[in-house]
């Protein structure tokens, strides 16, 4: 895997600032031609361990420091990553399989992201509380919670490092973070860069690993680690939450979605389907905000199902190093499996494909990107994550049933609804059981607005003010006189 810099590509785990090797190696592997990028030292319960221990020592300096200090730090580490910026988005893209320019935008959005943490983090602050008396004064202060672990999904493997470490890191906080084993060479880069822009030894740990098991045990067990960040699926996350009962940690957790994409017969259609496209199938439709299921007026569902489906064949299926590549190949085989599982039960039951439906020429891991009509609520489909290029689309009578079928999940991270109607737009905006809406558009995400699902989607937020909050505690001080 030849780089402009190989100083970036980092094979082994990082602990305390310097790369820590394994007897034990597994292989990383690039979807898009299955083949392998490199071997990766394959750290497990002690490593993690020793990362605790050196983000723990680490804290007293790091929580100390001034803020001005961490400030110039993370700025710095943003320079370095902007400065790397072909480099880095090459490895997102050889051990993600996502096109080049999905990979570079990613790694844009982690430098926005860390400057944006900078900036914000001025406002971080307490309070000066009316006194209740003459001799006594009562505020609060912010302090950062301590040792955070975080652990990393494979879908966005750089942005959901920054946006976890990265908050952490700038409210005081140090880190151990376990990235995806489909993806840890660019946690591992970033690793390499922290460093090089002076943020202390065991601030940020990485400790990649082919069984996350064992390492997210000692997360959970140690008291030391005070909070917990994951992205990942619903059953995985309730296991966490589950293991870190006994430590009463805080957690903060950003699972899976089963997102509903309402279309009223009164919406502009092509705005829809602009929306419906970036909705479904950026990055592959591997994506937890993606539409699962599009609820389409009966009026109308003929026609967006025929102008969707002539988009949708415009999209090229390749290799992200391809610069008309629109959509990557599925992360591995297991990820195929469930997808032509999903269309074949769905066609076993009526479903009509009316484009696509399986893989691209039986080429390794890619799948065609495929429209599903005639589909029923009564279908697996309709209750699980597709996490691929598949768009089922269902149809509904009048606003009340497309109120209950978009609100018929347990997860509630996000939701899309377009139409004319403001008055129908306000209803659904306070009736949707989503954390995140988008209403008349499918761009859901910038730095100041909060992310975070509501049910069985997950806790906490990440973007926004209410990010940096997650990683302090307020503590409040009465002072006698």
């Amino acid at each position: 895997m030849p780089l402009e810099n190989n100083n970036l590509l980092v094979t082994n785990g990082w602990i305390n600032g310097q790369e820590i090797t394994a007897k034990r190696l597994f292989s990383v592997v690039d979807p898009a031609t299955c083949r392998e990028i490199a071997k990766i030292s394959d750290l497990g319960a002690k490593h993690a361990l020793a990362a605790i221990d050196a983000a723990t020592d680490a804290l007293g300096a790091w929580r100390t420091i001034t803020r001005d200090e961490r400030k110039r730090l993370i700025l710095k580490w943003a320079a370095l990553i902007e400065q790397n910026i072909q480099n880095l988005s090459e490895i997102v893209s050889l051990e993600n399989g996502k096109p080049l320019r999905e990979a570079t935008g990613e790694i844009n959005q982690c430098v926005a992201l860390l400057r944006w943490f900078a900036q914000v983090s001025e406002n971080l602050v307490g309070e000066t509380l009316v006194a209740p008396n003459p001799s006594q004064r009562n505020y609060t202060i912010k302090q950062p919670i301590g040792v955070v672990a975080c652990i990393t999904p494979w879908n966005f493997p750089a942005a959901a490092v920054i946006v976890k470490a990265g908050a952490a890191i700038i409210t005081g906080c140090t880190t151990v973070v376990k990235p995806s084993e489909e993806t840890p060479l660019i946690a591992l880069a970033f690793a390499q860069l922290s460093k090089q822009a002076g943020i202390l030894d065991g601030v940020f740990n990485v400790l990649p690993c082919k069984d996350p098991v064992d390492v997210s045990q000692e997360f959970c067990r140690s008291e030391d680690v005070r909070m917990l960040s994951f992205t990942g699926s619903i059953p995985v996350g309730k296991e966490l939450y589950a293991a870190c009962s006994g430590t009463v940690k805080r957690l903060a957790l950003e699972l899976g979605g089963n997102a509903p994409f309402v279309v009223f017969d009164d919406a502009h259609i092509e705005d829809a389907l602009d929306g419906a496209m970036g909705a479904r199938f950026y990055n592959g439709g591997q994506i937890c905000v993606g539409a699962n299921r599009f609820l389409i007026q009966q009026s109308i569902y003929q026609e967006f199902a025929e102008k969707f489906a002539a988009r949708v064949k415009t999209l090229k299926v390749g290799n992200g190093f391809d610069e008309n590549t629109n959509i990557g190949p599925m992360i591995n085989p297991s990820a195929l499996k469930r997808l032509k599982s999903l269309v074949k039960t769905a066609v076993s039951k009526g479903a009509e494909v009316i484009i696509g439906g399986s893989q691209d020429k039986d080429r390794t891991l890619f799948f065609q990107p495929t429209v599903l009509t005639e589909m029923s609520p009564k279908m697996d489909a309709f209750h699980i994550e597709i996490f691929g290029p598949v768009a089922c689309l269902y149809s509904f009578k009048n606003e009340a049933e497309a109120l209950h079928l978009a609100n018929a999940t347990s997860a509630g991270l996000a939701a899309y609804v377009y139409s004319s109607n403001q008055e129908r737009l306000a209803r659904f905006s306070e009736s949707l059981e989503a954390g995140v809406l988008g209403i008349n558009s499918a761009n859901i995400f910038a730095n100041d607005l909060p992310f975070g699902g509501i049910k069985q989607s997950g806790l906490g937020r990440e973007h926004g003010m209410q990010c940096l909050e997650e990683y302090v505690e307020t503590k409040s001080i009465c002072m006698g006189l």
